[in-house]
Parts: C-alpha cells; sequence; structure tokens
C-alpha cells in the first residue's frame, strides 16, 4: 500500500496514484490508480474512480471504472455506474447503478442466432440440390 487517506482526512482535487491507496477518509473530485483502490468502511469518496481493482467497504457516489476487478464488501454503498471485467457483491451491499462488464454485442449463450439456416429437411420430404 503506498497512499493512505487517513479518517479525520478531506482531500478535494485529482488524486493520481503510482500504486495503491486506501481511503479511510474523505475523497471529492477524481481518484486515478495504477494498481487497488480500497474504500474503508469509514471512508466516503464522491468522485470518479479509476483504476485496476477495487475493493469497497465505505461509501462511492460517482461512477467507478475498474479494469480488472471490484469488489462490494457487505456493507459497501455505491450510487454511480460500474465498469468493469469482474464483479463480486457480497450479500447485504448496496448498489444502485449500471454495470457493464463486456463492451459490444451481448455474448449470452441462451440468445437465437441472427440468421437462421434452412432446413436440410421438412414435413417429410427431403431437400433436392436441383434448382
Amino acid at each position: 500500500m503506498n497512499t493512505l487517506i487517513g479518517k479525520d482526512t478531506v482531500f478535494t482535487g485529482t488524486l493520481d496514484i503510482k500504486g495503491a491507496v486506501r481511503i479511510d477518509g474523505t475523497v471529492k473530485g477524481k481518484v486515478i490508480c495504477s494498481d487497488t483502490v480500497t474504500v474503508g468502511a469509514g471512508g466516503f469518496v464522491e468522485a470518479e474512480i479509476e483504476a485496476v481493482t477495487a475493493v469497497v467497504a465505505g461509501k462511492i457516489v460517482g461512477n467507478l471504472v475498474a479494469s480488472e476487478r471490484v469488489e462490494l464488501q457487505a456493507k459497501s454503498d455505491v450510487e454511480g455506474d460500474i465498469k468493469t471485467k469482474s464483479l463480486v457483491v457480497e450479500q447485504g451491499a448496496i448498489f444502485c447503478g449500471s454495470c457493464r462488464m463486456k463492451d459490444g454485442k451481448p455474448g449470452f449463450g441462451f440468445l437465437p442466432p441472427e440468421k437462421e439456416e434452412e432446413p436440410l429437411f421438412t414435413a417429410g420430404k427431403k431437400q433436392t440440390d436441383d434448382k
């Protein structure tokens, strides 16, 4: 852990951190982190967050972008949109927003294919190639 924002600390502005950060105080503005952002149980973040990983036990008001993983612990409260590859939400966590985990078209296996293929057999009759 490179940086610690203590419980009685209030920071306003852009926080650009190389390495991990733990926030137990208040941060307002923007947080850019090259590693893990941890918001402790007493932490309050009113900011846009960009990180590799985010672990939230406190309160966040703002959008959260984590390139790898977001973990919302049991007493966390997040108001904002999340974009990440992996999302873990523990029972008791509060999340009010939307989550995007994949870009582009949805890759759900239960959706029908875009183009239906012609059947080889129809109503007991075999199709022939003589057109």
